[in-house]
């Protein structure tokens, strides 16, 4: 046990490499918020606008959602670090990481919005039309609050697993909390910061589990 003990939580390399960790956490949170923000916003507004029924649109959208929900986040990561500079694009490394996750999310929320939006019957905006409310009006008044609340639950639980993915940025060298733990566990010798990063990760993400269980328990009580 205590050889154990020496090597994951060993007191002095705790003291001495947290604040390298502790910097990462700061790198992963800015990054994720931003990436929540963004890709939610962007997954809602391509659900909008895939309600208005134009065709060439909506194809463009259904294409958008379905690639980046195909492809590995971490193949994109490395085709638009690498790549794009033979194009003469130049991206620093946070700036990938939070546009190929903002991406994704964005694909996989407009997937959930809509889902939400079909489940719509058509009676409510026929509805809300019929009370001289225009189609714009009946989305924004009628029918989003209810694809908002139906596809809050999966959200968190696909918002959660895209933002665990800033852990990639450390094969682009963007210093989060799994770079800086490896980087310290190289120079260091023990896995005591690899420790470290996973209980950052477990103080981020937990009470993210714990909000997505409660709200798919409430779901779940509102629908019996």
């Amino acid at each position: 046990m205590d050889r154990f003990l020496n090597t994951f939580f060993n007191p002095d390399m705790m003291r001495t490499y947290a604040p390298d960790v502790i910097a990462g956490v700061w790198v992963t949170l800015t990054v994720a918020g931003a990436v929540i923000v963004a890709g939610v916003l962007g997954g809602l507004l391509l659900a909008c606008l895939r309600t208005y029924g134009h065709r060439p649109l909506n194809v463009a959208i259904i294409c958008f959602a379905d690639i980046f929900r195909a492809l590995p986040p971490l193949v994109v990561i490395l085709l638009m670090y690498f790549g794009l500079p033979s194009a003469g694009i130049r991206l620093s490394g946070p700036m990938v990481l939070f546009i190929v996750l903002a991406l994704t999310l964005a694909a996989f929320a407009e997937e959930l919005f809509w889902a939400g939006f079909a489940s719509i019957g058509k009676g409510q905006w026929e509805a809300g039309t019929a009370t001289g409310l225009g189609f714009t009006q009946t989305l924004i008044h009628v029918a989003l609050p209810q694809a908002v609340r139906l596809a809050t639950p999966p959200l968190v639980n696909r918002v959660l697993a895209i933002t665990k993915m800033t852990a990639l940025g450390s094969v682009i060298g963007v210093s989060e909390i799994l770079s800086a733990a490896q980087s310290a566990q190289a120079f260091s010798g023990s896995a005591t910061p690899l420790s470290l990063a996973a209980i950052a990760y477990l103080v981020i993400f937990l009470p993210v589990v714990f909000i997505a269980r409660w709200l798919e328990g409430l779901q779940d009580w509102k629908a019996n």
